[in-house]
């Protein structure tokens, strides 16, 4: 049996035991677990949802910042741990992980510390070093502010629209980002900040990614204004097992912006992997 986490505190152990109100779990077959970014939630996957559930078992959870436990402080080991619990709630073995932004952060450091219930990776937006410091100030002085207001400012979440989509999303596709931006408007301050927090001042993982042996898919908006294009890629080059794909006119949330192009990456690649 793989190993599961030692002690799990109250949040880690809700997702054993409430798995079914914290995940949307369709489609029979090899599993695709996703994990979402930053001020989004599990309803990011829908596309990729609707798309591959006919084939595969696609599970997206929510993770701790959308629920009800989303009082920190909690870490990327926290977050893996979490994962790791869900699986094994739900009966899923080995799994391809997917997880974009924040997501993607913890399924690396799941494919490290549990490589044994892993097929393969989809990193999708997200990158293996730190965070420069000057994002982690920028980010740090936006996530007290929510915090100081109890919840986030209508100002802010304008800001943060133009980091979570690309200008092309913006423009083009405004109900979609207004649609985020009006549930942004609903999360606790404190929620946001903690979640932030959770990987702001994580150390980098890139020097350990030649020890992460699966197939892994890194797709990456090319408007992505939050994190580089060139971070996924050379996240890509550092990996065993790797392809790049860049999402044209998309940005830092590529697969809700254009999931055309990164649903036909992911049906090519699960099909290779299964």
């Amino acid at each position: 049996m793989p190993p599961l986490p030692d002690d799990p505190g109250p949040a880690t152990e809700m997702y054993r035991h409430r798995a079914d109100t914290l995940a949307d779990d369709r489609g029979d077959g090899p599993a695709l677990v996703l994990s979402h970014g930053t001020l989004m939630d599990r309803t990011m996957f829908r596309p990729q949802m609707d798309a591959l559930a006919d084939d595969y078992r696609v599970v997206a959870y929510d993770n701790r910042a959308r629920t009800d436990n989303w009082q920190g402080p909690y870490d990327l080991d926290d977050l893996t741990d979490d994962c790791r619990t869900l699986l094994d709630a739900l009966d899923i073995d080995s799994c391809v992980l997917g997880g974009m932004s924040m997501g993607g952060f913890m399924a690396l450091r799941f494919a490290l510390r549990y490589p044994e219930v892993l097929d393969g990776l989809v990193l999708v937006d997200s990158m293996a070093q730190p965070h420069p410091g000057e994002d982690r100030e920028r980010y740090g002085g936006m996530v007290d502010r929510a915090k100081e207001s109890e919840e986030l400012p209508p100002d802010l979440a304008e800001v943060v629209a133009h980091i979570l989509f690309g200008p092309t999303t913006n423009e083009e596709h405004p109900e979609l980002v207004d649609s985020w931006k009006n549930r942004w408007l609903t999360y606790p301050g404190e929620a946001v900040h903690d979640e932030v927090h959770s990987w702001l001042d994580r150390p980098g993982v890139a020097d350990r990614l030649d020890e992460i042996d699966v197939p892994t898919l890194v797709v990456h908006g090319a408007e992505d204004l939050s994190i580089d294009p060139e971070y996924g890629a050379s996240m890509a080059d550092g990996l065993p097992d790797a392809r790049f794909v860049e999402v044209p006119e998309a940005g830092h949330s590529s697969n809700v912006e254009n999931p055309t192009v990164v649903n036909d990456a992911l049906r090519e690649f699960m099909a290779e992997v299964y």
